[in-house]
């Protein structure tokens, strides 16, 4: 049987290929860049944590992470992306507990199912909120500004990063509870509502200590209360809302590691071992305390159970407050 030159030479093509595939795909994870998306607007708690343990896994591993912030819709643009990527592990994402926990009950469409469509990889981090006002704010403590709520209802602006946060959800607590009504005003992120709280245009900014610390500590703002169980090491002079008057109040963010549904085993296994790793080096320890955070870590196991419990916790606090989004 005769061959053509042109026949040859794809036959070589071909057998080349063909030999070639087999390393394609022994290549090790990861090959290439990895994507992680922040549901959220850069400079906020979630983007914070997210560059400075990206960047200890890369000086650590050699990996390649780019940040990718997509906010909007409470978060839920951000997840949903990381829900429709492909399984290979080139595309996570920050979860937290608003749109973990909270969305699936808030929301009358959510376009993902944060236990169906994401896996679990790892926590990394939890925060209490913090309820600040500007420096200039003639409101000293929190007794102080929701005795004014009480005496002109729905008088005063109170800021979080979204409907559905836990700032939202923990605010509708405080309120109910004291008897007062607030006006909520949602950002899509920090930044704005930081801008408009020290510009006099809202009263009062509820947000995680990882968002707010830093300007508590520069002056710029005053804390009222933070809603751990405990004061914070950050903020030791700055109350709990237990203290101000309202024992048994608490409510913490954590944020967390995700990926798609599929996601192989052995790359959640080497993603949670990498990221594992850099939540134990001092520096990045330092660094997350220093912001208002308490450095978790753990299994993916452990995040399922905790999302688990979450959920429970969460849906019944959206349907006492009677929030809803469409």
């Amino acid at each position: 049987m005769r061959f053509t030159k042109s026949a040859l030479c794809f036959a070589a093509a071909a057998a080349a290929l063909a030999l070639a595939a087999p390393a394609f795909a022994a290549q090790p994870y990861p090959s290439r860049p990895i994507k992680l998306i922040v549901p959220f607007p850069a400079g906020g708690g979630p983007d914070m944590i997210a560059r400075e343990l990206s960047t200890k896994v890369a000086a650590q591993e050699g990996w390649t992470i780019v940040v990718d912030n997509r906010p909007g819709s409470g978060g839920n643009i951000g997840l949903d992306a990381a829900a429709k990527s492909a399984p290979d592990g080139y595309t996570l994402a920050m979860g937290q507990t608003s749109n973990m926990a909270i969305n699936p009950s808030l929301y009358a469409k959510l376009p993902y199912n944060p236990q169906k469509d994401l896996a679990p990889i790892g926590l990394v981090a939890s925060s209490p909120l913090a309820i600040a006002v500007a420096s200039n704010s003639p409101y000293k403590s929190l007794k102080d500004i929701l005795a004014a709520a009480k005496a002109q209802p729905e008088s005063l602006y109170y800021a979080s990063s979204g409907s559905g946060t836990v700032a939202h959800l923990a605010t509708e607590q405080l309120q109910r509870i004291a008897q007062v009504k607030l006006t909520h005003v949602p950002y899509k992120g920090a930044a704005q509502g930081i801008t408009d709280l020290l510009g006099g245009q809202i009263q009062l900014y509820v947000s995680s200590t990882v968002t707010l610390s830093p300007h508590i500590k520069n002056g710029k703002m005053r804390g009222l209360a933070v809603t751990s169980a405990k004061r914070t090491a950050d903020l030791p002079s700055v109350p709990t809302v237990a203290e101000s008057g309202y024992p048994g109040f608490q409510a913490v963010t954590w944020f967390g590691l995700v990926g798609p549904a599929n996601l192989p085993k052995d790359v959640i296994a080497k993603v949670n071992a990498a990221f594992n790793k850099a939540l134990l080096s001092p520096d990045v320890r330092t660094k997350l305390v220093e912001q208002g955070a308490d450095v978790l870590g753990g299994t993916p196991e452990q995040f399922a159970a905790l999302l688990q419990d979450e959920t429970v916790r969460w849906t019944k606090v959206v349907k006492e407050s009677g929030a809803k989004v469409d």
